[in-house]
């Protein structure tokens, strides 16, 4: 072990820098400020105990940290995942019909399907079918409201907005890496200065896992796991897949499924519903604000590792920590981190004039919001932008050949 873990150790610590750290924080911050927030909701509609949420939010957070860590120290890259944000919004929709313990088995079975589909390639075989311009036209659309809600910001509170975007451009001008970090402190203490920080109601706590014994009931299956696992495949794992294909990193899919399936299965006895590749944290952790070079930015990947196991440890103690800054600070520099990626996204969309068209619908189609059989707008974004590209290619059948050179 000495032989592997000491260079690997040398290599990181070469590697090491503080904007990859903070974009790795940023990255997990942005994670839990809004999906948190949902996951009580859930909770609440599931009649959860308190014990039971605080173990869900710690499976989660671990098994997230785990797989980040582990995928970017394999591949060399920003590989972010993250628990399933439309899971989520599945269970809102769909808990409360079924048992705790029957949910668990759902979200075991969802998991060992997602495994199966990074084990036998056909995730895999599905990506290679898909357009590059199609899947950065998505990324793109999925990205879109963030940089916009930066400026909404402005007539919110333009008193923290516009100084953190000024701090932003400044910055940009002079030392680009540290862009985003030098909005996010200065945004802390402009929010300071304006008396807007809430620091009642923290309180520190750690987490007490709790196990439970899964049982596996058919109308739970059909019910919760079954859509779970096409919600997450569809709109988490391809999207996931294309925002590391955007920033040039060609990771090969199946390990990376594979992986947030086992996860799955390992930490759904604790509560988490299912884990996957991250598609808009991801972006604050893949773009060159995270580093100027990309070999280096796996950095970034390990420390959002860190800090969701961190977060998890402390659940409790770092969700209340979240009511201390103004809800505007956290929408301005989440918006800030992505512009880089919103801007590549789009050139890269329209990139190839034979596929303008079906990027352009792709792109528009997605930030409709639009939702079929409780699936979101990404997913079809992305089934739409792909029958219209080979639409106009005038050779629908390549989508369903068995093989397939090049996309």
């Amino acid at each position: 072990m000495e032989y592997s873990i000491f260079p690997l150790l040398k290599r990181i610590k070469s590697d090491f820098s503080i904007s990859a750290v903070i974009a790795g924080l940023i990255a997990v911050a942005v994670g839990y400020a809004g999906p948190v927030l949902l996951i009580f909701q859930a909770a609440k509609v599931a009649n959860l105990s308190n014990a039971n949420l605080s173990s869900w939010i710690w499976a989660i957070s671990v098994a997230s940290g785990l797989t980040a860590i582990i995928l970017s120290i394999r591949f060399k890259a920003p590989v972010i995942t993250a628990w399933s944000t439309p899971g989520v919004v599945l269970l809102i929709s769909g808990w409360k019909a079924y048992a705790y313990s029957d949910a668990i088995g759902a979200f075991i079975f969802s998991g060992a399907i997602i495994t199966i589909f990074g084990f036998t390639g056909l995730f895999s075989s599905f990506m290679k079918r898909i357009p590059y311009s199609i899947i950065t036209a998505m990324l793109a659309g999925i990205l879109l409201e963030f940089g916009v809600d930066v400026f909404v910001s402005l007539k919110k509170l333009p008193m923290l907005a516009l100084p953190m975007i000024l701090c932003y451009l400044v910055a940009k001008r002079w030392f680009p890496r540290y862009s985003v970090v030098a909005s996010l402190l200065f945004g802390i203490l402009v929010s300071y200065g304006l008396n807007i920080l809430n620091f009642s109601g923290i309180n520190v706590a750690l987490v007490q896992p709790i196990f439970t014994r899964p049982s596996f009931s058919l109308n739970a299956i059909i019910g919760l796991g079954i859509p779970l696992c096409i919600v997450t495949m569809a709109s988490q794992n391809a999207t996931g897949i294309g925002v590391l294909k955007a920033d040039g990193y060609d990771i090969p899919a199946n390990p990376l499924i594979v992986t947030t399936g086992i996860a799955s299965i390992i930490f759904a006895p604790f509560g988490a519903h299912g884990i996957n590749l991250s598609a808009l944290i991801a972006a604050i952790c893949t773009g060159k604000e995270a580093h100027i070079d990309p070999d280096k930015r796996y950095i970034a990947g390990i420390s959002c590792g860190i800090f969701y196991i961190l977060f998890g440890i402390f659940g409790a103690t770092i969700v209340s920590i979240f009511t201390v800054f103004p809800s505007e600070l956290i929408v301005v520099i989440t918006g800030l981190a992505l512009l880089g990626s919103i801007s590549s996204s789009l050139s890269s969309a329209m990139k190839e004039d034979e596929k303008k068209d079906a990027a352009l619908i792709t792109f528009l189609v997605t930030i409709s919001g639009i939702s079929i059989a409780g699936v979101g707008a990404p997913f079809w974004g992305l089934i739409i932008g792909i029958v219209t590209n080979y639409i106009l290619e005038g050779d629908l059948t390549k989508l369903f050949s068995p093989k397939v050179t090049h996309l």
